[in-house]
């Protein structure tokens, strides 16, 4: 070795220590819960813009509103005319999109985990096309409620995730095969759904079709009040699923060691997740979109490794709120908000290619 100072190269990095995310544990006794800090803080900031966004949509609109106004009829400090608003005629639609969003955010993130594919959605794969179907007999046949109706949704929505499934199936079944069939199915049920609309009667074919765009303009308390609690119920489950759901995404092998329950875990995932999309679909129509969207929006904001169930939550609130609000006050003429999300979807999907292209170059 030479008289002279010796210096090794030092890798880019080198010196910086990665202690991993910050995160609070809670333990007592045998429940553990694990809490990334960053998640909690972008939940905590997307609750805020819902909160905001929400106050604007209740003051706005033919009869414009004040802050203060919303405020006090919210607490009860006002009657007659600005409470009837506010109330009854703004708020149940408000709700509904903060409730129905979360559900789609949460429905697409479980789908997007269990194929392990950003592309895997419940209205890409056919199982929003099913809850359609499902519910489009209902309204045509027997004109029913909207527990018949959701009730046919989640019927339709589970027949075809079975038929989705069985399609994909060769010793298993891999995202991208689960992707394709449901592209044909969803295609074959859209040509059913269509040939039911044309032979029924013109004015039950009318408010299917006004339903079919996605809008939240016949959503009532009633429907808040039911959907809500089916959601609510629906939303504990898919957070009890969380830890298998996360286990399934290091492949089946890894996740059976671990102990979990291969075909029964992906099982309460698709029902779970198939009950959250059709109970929004039986009260305001097929939504596209926000379950696409939301879950991959949600990992970028909070920066997790894998999809995870809150951040989607919100996000998929925070989208559907605003969708509406720009169908409803925004646009030239007042317009379904399925339609905005469509548009939503369109500019995920290319904002997913020119990633892609930009990965390749």
């Amino acid at each position: 070795m030479s008289g002279g100072s010796s210096r090794l190269a030092r890798p880019a990095g080198a010196g910086r220590v990665d202690f991993g995310r910050r995160s609070l544990i809670l333990r007592r006794r045998r429940f553990g819960l694990k809490i990334e800090l960053r998640s909690v803080a972008v939940c905590g900031a997307l609750g805020l813009v819902v909160i905001m966004l929400a106050l604007v949509a209740l003051a706005t609109g033919s009869y414009q509103l004040s802050l203060g106004q919303v405020a006090s009829a919210l607490t009860g400090g006002e009657t007659g005319l600005v409470h009837d608003i506010v109330v009854e005629w703004r708020l149940p639609r408000v709700a509904a999109a903060v409730i129905f969003g979360a559900a789609l955010g949460v429905s697409g993130a479980m789908f997007q985990s269990l194929t392990r594919n950003p592309l895997a959605s419940p209205d890409v794969i056919g199982f929003s096309a099913g809850s359609y179907t499902g519910a489009l007999i209902v309204i045509i046949l027997i004109n029913g409620s909207y527990v018949q109706v959701a009730g046919g949704a989640l019927l339709g929505g589970i027949a075809t995730a079975l038929l989705v499934y069985v399609l994909a199936w060769s010793r298993g079944v891999q995202g991208f095969r689960l992707i394709i069939a449901g592209i044909g199915v969803s295609a074959m049920l859209a040509s059913l759904n269509t040939w039911m609309m044309l032979r029924a009667k013109l004015e039950v074919a009318l408010s299917a079709a006004a339903w079919g765009a996605g809008s939240l303009n016949g959503v009532s308390w009633d429907q808040v009040r039911i959907g809500g609690a089916f959601i609510a119920v629906l939303l504990v489950l898919a957070g009890m699923l969380s830890r298998p759901m996360r286990q399934l995404e290091l492949g089946d092998d890894t996740a059976a060691a671990q102990g979990v329950r291969i075909a029964a875990a992906r099982l309460a995932l698709i029902v779970v997740g198939v009950a959250l999309t059709a109970t929004v679909t039986a009260a305001s129509g097929p939504i596209a979109f926000i379950a696409l969207a939301a879950p991959q929006i949600a990992r970028r904001l909070a920066r997790t490794a894998g999809i995870t169930l809150l951040p989607a939550a919100f996000v998929g609130a925070l989208l559907l709120v605003a969708a509406d609000f720009v169908a409803q006050h925004l646009a030239p003429t007042p317009l379904p908000v399925g339609l905005i999300t469509v548009m939503i979807g369109g500019g995920y999907l290319g904002w997913l290619l020119f990633l892609e292209a930009r990965r390749r170059m």
